[in-house]
Parts: C-alpha cells; structure tokens; sequence
C-alpha cells in the first residue's frame, strides 16, 4: 500500500501462539510484520514466520520494554524510514495501520498516537493527565504509535526499560516533533497476558512511567532555563 516508504510493525510476542499468525496477516497488507519472539516456549516465532513475518528470537525474555527495543533496533538495521508499534494479542484492527503510515509516509507528523476510546488501567488514566496537560495528548499509553525512523536515531534507543512504549514519544515531543494522533479500535483480547502486567502490579509499573516522563520533562526544562 506504501511501495516508496519502508515501514515494520514491530510486533511483541511472548507465547501468542494462538493468535500471531492471524495478526501478521492482518499486518500484511500495510506493512512488514517484525514479529520479536520474547523467549516463547510455545510456537510464537514459527506461527509468525509461516504467516509471512520477519521474526526476531530474544533468549532470555526481555520483557515488553525489551522486545520493543530488540525490535525497534532490528527494523532500523534493515533500512526502515519508519516503525509502527503493534500488539499481538488480536487487540488493535490491522486497518488502523493505513492512517497512522499514511500520516508518515506523506510527511505529515513525525510522530503517530493512538488514541483509544478508554484507558484500561488507572494507571493509565492518571499517565494521561500529564500527558494531556504537558502535550494536549488524550492517551499516551496507547500501544499503538508510528515514529519515523529519524526520531529513534536521534535518540539512540526506543526504551530504556520503564517507560511502557512512552520513551521516545515523549522525548521527541519535548524536542518539538510534529505529532499527530488518531482513533483506534480495541476488540477483546483473544488470549495471553496484558503486555504489561494486570492489578496492582501493572499500575506500579505505569506511575513508574509516570515519574521517569516527569524527571526527563523537568531535566530539560532546567537544562533550557540554564541556557538562557
């Protein structure tokens, strides 16, 4: 659909056997699926390759920081002009790929938000606060974001390891990329874990987000006061 602009949907997968080949296929036509095998023990990397993906086998699991990286970092190696982060529970409507590529491909935005109709977390919903106050950005947790491939470079990773898929959006948006956002379809999971945890545990690790996004907002605005 995008013959002159090279994009992977990088796609974590920890045991999604069950449903990774249906949503490689539903990737397909938009995109080449990067499907990172996170040390699965079930199938995971051999369902994605006979679904048509480029696979990439982690061992040990890194978990779902790691695995973006692991991704994000193998599609910028192949020549990627952009990455499309994607997950591979069944959840997000591969269809809602064509608006976010489009928005890259046509040099509209740098930097591509998916906005769902709700967060799913508490967590979540309190990362949103200062997301929409510091950005004017609804939902920042989204598991479903396009970055040209430029913003990676300059920064020289995707995630460090806490941030939940908000590392280099927020880093690119405190640096002025143009960002654009746009709805998302959420269907019901068809099977495995949340990508990040459920209860308590999972919303330890959002405010975790929360407070590294925070210190990094306030290290460059000190940084910038300093220099004026």
């Amino acid at each position: 659909m995008f013959p002159d602009f090279k994009v992977f949907v990088v796609i974590p997968g920890y045991n999604e056997a069950q449903t990774i080949a249906s949503v490689v296929r539903g990737v397909l036509p938009y995109a080449t699926p990067l499907v990172v095998d996170d040390g699965s023990i079930d199938g995971t990397a051999a369902e994605a390759e006979k679904a048509g993906a480029h696979v990439l086998r982690l061992s040990p699991n890194r978990g779902y920081e790691g695995a973006l990286d692991a991704g994000v970092t193998e599609a910028a190696r192949l020549g990627a002009q952009a990455v499309v982060t994607f997950d591979a529970d069944g959840q997000f409507d591969p269809k809602d790929l064509e608006s976010v590529i489009r928005l890259l491909a046509d040099g509209e935005a740098d930097l591509v938000l998916g906005q769902r109709p709700a967060p799913a977390r508490i967590g979540e919903a309190l990362f949103n606060v200062y997301a929409r106050l510091r950005f004017g950005i609804g939902d920042i947790v989204c598991g479903l974001k396009g970055y040209r491939i430029d913003l990676y470079n300059r920064h020289g990773r995707f995630d460090g390891g806490t941030s939940i898929n908000t590392e280099l959006a927020i880093h690119s948006m405190l640096r002025g990329a143009r960002t654009k956002t746009v709805p998302v379809t959420i269907r019901a999971r068809e099977t495995g874990a949340p990508r990040f945890g459920t209860g308590f545990r999972a919303n330890r690790r959002i405010l975790k987000a929360v407070a590294q996004a925070i210190c990094a907002d306030l290290k460059m605005s000190l940084g910038l006061a300093a220099k004026s």
